[in-house]
């Protein structure tokens, strides 16, 4: 047998586990309310080609592809336990396993690494929680298909409705194909059916009511059957305290931007300060994309390095607040053509941090150029650090703490040695740090965090919601705070 004939038989054989292990997580999701991830990314819902390149993307970041034959038996373990709700990261089961010198079988060692999600100490699953969404734009529709996508066992987040303002003719139509249809995020995973004449919106079998306004004072949302639901505002009309109280309204229990906050309004990036949230807090902020994705690598490099001060460089794609072609904009520069120039701007994130990271002394500073891409943009983190490093002492660290860190679903990490900002679209991280570009001079550290501002910030905005909702379920196997 050649080479070949050795690789595709190889291929196929793992082909097959990977199609054997599709049931077994649908099951645990849609029945226990179980999230199989691997390496922080899930595997539900996912195809067998995806589960495949998920196994071999680990060799970026671990340094060896991760087979389907040493996960399945942990996978098969999973079957067998009485589990409550969580989240099972098969990519750290299997790492742990290999490090672990016991000789225990992989069934004792899973059913030790998950104990705290089975039999008495397993958590009740949560009722499901209605969610509002207020504005359907790039993020809004994005956040959408998020909540859809996680309604797989009924009992999380709930997409009730959306608050739009009345388009005209066939308006629900027009917005229902911009959630089947995106152009840089590609097709709506599933089926989406119209009811004009309930103004009603079914996504995989989630009927959301689209609801016409022009202010939040309007709406009496007990009307359509929702109660203490949060309200997510994607419009960033509103900024302050009092203008987002506007929105709640009955029905409503809390609010959350997805735009920073102005005032006492928290700003909060999950897996930073989300468990700050105090539980009687009804508006908060999730900042802005930028924020989440220099927040995470700045308290990973304080912690283990200390920053006396920095600054941060974002090159950032052009957004929906810039014009088409040269016309008047209010703001300096952004009224000349988003497609055709580099523009020169301002950032908030450098701001912004005091509010993430109240505990960091140093001095951010930043600014910002916007692109002509349409999605995905690269942070350049220039830090001065509290002690000499080396680069490989930074790479190996951050490596790290994308791995297995509480902010490994923050912190991706990238040693593809051709990465360009369009392999990053639909990144579920806030950053990912390109292992390539990393920059160590002693006391000087200059890291490039690649971030895309619509899906990575939308699946943090989720984070959040989840968070505040109680539907946020705890990972197995636990990693070192």
């Amino acid at each position: 047998m050649t080479v070949n004939d050795d690789s595709f038989t190889n291929w196929k054989n793992r082909e097959e586990i990977a199609e054997s292990m599709i049931p077994l997580i649908g099951k645990l999701h849609r029945e226990r309310d179980v999230t199989v991830l691997l390496h922080s990314r899930s595997l539900v819902n996912k195809s067998v080609v995806s589960i495949l390149k998920t196994h071999r993307f680990a060799r970026q970041i671990a340094g060896a592809e991760l087979s389907v034959t040493e996960t399945m038996p942990f996978l098969k373990a999973l079957t067998t336990l009485d589990l409550g709700p969580s989240q099972i990261d098969l990519g750290m089961l299997a790492t742990m396993y290999k490090a672990d010198e016991r000789g225990l079988s992989v069934e004792e060692f899973t059913a030790e690494a998950v104990a705290g999600a089975t039999g008495a100490n397993k958590i009740d699953r949560r009722e499901p929680r209605d969610v509002v969404l207020y504005g359907f734009g790039r993020i809004g529709r994005l956040v959408a298909r998020l909540l859809i996508e996680k309604a797989g066992s009924g009992n999380g987040l709930r997409l009730r409705a959306i608050v739009v303002r009345g388009g005209g003719a066939q308006d629900i139509v027009k917005r229902a194909s911009l959630l089947r249809r995106d152009s840089i995020h590609g097709q709506f995973q599933g089926t989406i059916t119209v009811d004009e004449d309930s103004s009603t919106i079914v996504a995989n079998g989630n009927a959301i009511k689209v609801i016409y306004a022009d202010d939040p004072s309007s709406v009496d949302y007990t009307q359509y059957g929702i109660r203490d639901a949060i309200l997510i505002d994607n419009t960033g009309k509103w900024r302050d305290r009092e203008g987002l109280s506007e929105h709640l309204r009955p029905g409503i229990d809390k609010v959350v931007l997805t735009a920073p906050g102005k005032g006492d309004v928290p700003n909060i990036v999950h897996g930073v300060n989300h468990d700050t949230i105090k539980p009687d807090e009804q508006i908060l902020s999730c900042a802005s994309c930028t924020t989440n994705a220099i927040v995470p690598p700045l308290k990973a490099m304080d912690d283990e390095y200390g920053v006396l001060r920095g600054h941060v460089e974002t090159v950032h794609s052009f957004t929906n607040d810039q014009n088409l072609l040269d016309n008047y904009h209010k703001a300096e520069r952004r009224g000349r053509s988003a497609p055709l120039n580099m523009v020169i701007t301002e950032t908030g994130a450098a701001s912004a941090v005091a509010k993430a990271l109240p505990d960091l002394k140093a001095k951010i500073s930043g600014s910002s150029i916007r692109v002509p891409v349409p999605d995905v943009s690269i942070a350049i983190l220039n830090l001065q650090l509290a002690r000499e490093t080396t680069r490989e002492e930074v790479h190996d660290y951050l490596r790290e703490v994308s791995l297995t860190s509480p902010l490994k679903r923050q912190i991706d990490f990238t040693t593809a040695p051709d990465a360009v900002s369009s392999d990053f679209i639909g990144s579920r991280h806030a950053s990912i740090v390109d292992a390539g570009a990393l920059k160590v001079d002693g006391d000087n550290a200059i890291l490039y965090l690649w971030y895309d501002n619509e899906f990575g910030y939308s699946c943090q905005v989720v984070r959040v919601v989840q968070h505040v909702s109680g539907v946020e379920y705890p990972t197995y196997p636990a990693t070192a705070v």
